[in-house]
Formats: structure tokens, sequence, C-alpha cells
């Protein structure tokens, strides 16, 4: 797994030598820059430019770690230090550090409460969170969803043997994903096609008819531009998923609060709306997770020029 990290990362996190001659990873932490991090989906891409865009004009330095993979690589990376700060999402983050508890909440304040007690000893700080929200959601076709008058997952039931379900491919293992849309809505599928998380891929399989349900994230900008229908949660199988930053202890106590407070003024203008319209410029718009970035900020008055 640390050589795996350490081929992963930039070059600023390099690898040496270590006893009997291993390959070890050497941590990012120490150095005069901060490394962000993002997960191997364009969203996470995007919130990870946001922030590093806001601290660099304030005189931050920043190493980029971009399109690093999937949580089962990020989180032990933020762990060992080999990255230093990752937009997180807070449901999502504190069911993967206790897969097993029942300790995930639709509220915010309870989530991130029990997701900074779930990091405190791990060397890792839970900023603030924002109002802007992603959770998985199952999607389909307005066909689909006037053929079988599905307008909830429960509608599902009678009919998902028939059905294909397509979404990223760590979902059957994910207990906010198929194990928990089996656990907690009885779903069996015809059968699962991993594809991509909430990506160019799975939109196209789901508008083309190769798949007939898809997992979204709740702010795709391909759902409106593709006219898809969000089924409603109704046993509420999603907990909270406000971004929430979470960024190594030493880099909060290094930089104190002209730090955070760049971040948590980032997080206080993060809305779902804006986080969905910035997906549908990347997505529809085709432009660059750096440039929808940009222009968010200056617009927000975040950056000057």
């Amino acid at each position: 797994m640390v050589l795996l990290l350490a081929l992963s990362l930039p070059a600023c996190v390099s690898v040496g030598l270590g006893q009997a001659g291993e390959r070890a990873a050497i941590p990012a932490t120490g150095d005069d820059a901060i490394t962000i991090a993002s997960f191997d989906f364009p969203e996470s891409e995007l919130l990870a430019e946001i922030y590093a865009q806001a601290l660099e004009a304030k005189g931050f330095r920043i190493i980029r770690a971009l399109d690093l993979g999937p949580r089962e690589l990020v989180e032990p990376a933020l762990e060992r230090g080999l990255v230093e700060f990752v937009p997180e999402y807070l449901g999502t983050a504190l069911q993967f550090l206790h897969p097993q508890s029942k300790q995930v909440s639709g509220t915010v304040d309870v989530t991130r409460q029990k997701l900074t007690e779930a990091f405190r000893g791990r060397g890792v700080d839970v900023l603030a969170s924002a109002e802007a929200e992603d959770a998985n959601a199952l999607a389909v076709t307005a066909q689909t969803s006037a053929r079988y008058s599905l307008s909830t997952i429960s509608d599902l039931v009678p009919i998902a043997g028939r059905l294909v379900l397509g979404g990223p491919p760590e979902c059957p293992s994910r207990p906010l994903c198929l194990a928990g849309l089996e656990s907690k809505y009885r779903l069996k599928f015809k059968r699962f096609e991993p594809l991509d998380a909430s990506g160019p891929l799975t939109a196209a399989e789901l508008a083309s008819g190769q798949i007939d349900v898809a997992v979204l994230f709740t702010t795709d900008g391909d759902i409106p531009a593709r006219g898809f229908v969000l089924l409603q949660d109704d046993r509420g199988l999603q907990p909270a998923e406000n971004v929430t930053p979470v960024a190594r202890h030493e880099v909060v106590a290094r930089y104190g609060q002209p730090f955070t407070d760049v971040v948590d003024g980032v997080s206080a203008k993060l809305t779902t709306q804006a986080l969905r319209e910035m997906n549908r410029l990347r997505s529809v718009g085709s432009k660059t997770p750096r440039r929808v970035a940009l222009e968010w900020l200056r617009a927000r008055g975040l950056l000057q020029g």
C-alpha cells in the first residue's frame, strides 16, 4: 500500500530507501507547502481546485495531488501524511472510518461531531462544513420513470430483478451504495455494471439504455442537462453529505487562523446550487475544473483580478 501510494502521488512526495533497501514513501508534512488531494471523480477535483486557488491567493504554497484515487487510497495517504488536505463528504467519510457502525446521521452537526471524534486519534482535523451537499442517488431516464411509475427507490423493489444498475466500481462493497441498497431496501438487480463515479460514462450508458438505473451524485450536472429523474431515498439510506475539508493536524497547528479563515471562508459560500452549476459548466460547458474554480472564486470576491 505504501509503495502504491508513493507511485500515485506527485513528485513532491518522494520515495526513499529504508531498511534492507525497502522503498518507503516520505511524508509531505514538514515542508513549506500544503499538499491538497482529491478523489478520482471530477467534482472532487473541482473542490480541491477551489480550496487550492483560494489558499494560493493568500500566499500559501500548494501542491496538488488531484485525481489520486478512491477513498481506499486517499484516506490512508492522509493518515500517513502523504497528503495533507482533502475536501471530504461528511457521511461517507464517517462510514468509511467506521463501516460497521450506526454513527452516520442525516443531521449535519451530529455527523460532523462523530467525524471529528473518528479522526482525532489519526492526526486529522475536521474543518467547518459547507452548506453544499452531495449524496449518492439513484437516477433513471424520464422514459423509465414513466414506464414503471418510479418516484422513490422503494418503487424499484418489484422490478429490480429486470434492471441493470450502473455505477462506480467500488459500489457493490460500499454501505451507502449497492450494499446499503440491498440491506435497506432489499433490492436485487439483474446485474451491476462497473462504470465511473458519476462521470460521463455512467451518464452516457444511462441515456443510451445500456443500463436502466444509475448511481449518480445529487449535484451531477448531467441530471438536469439530460432530464434524468432522481428517485427519492424514502427509507433514509443516505446520511448528511456536506462538503467538509479535513487536514493534517500539523498543517492546522502550523498555519493557524490565517489558514482556517481562508478554508472556512470558501466553505461558507459553497452551496449545493453553486456546486450543481459548477458541475454543469464542467460537464456541459467543457470547462476545466481549474477554470470553473477560478470563475466561481472571482464571482464571490474570494480572488482578486
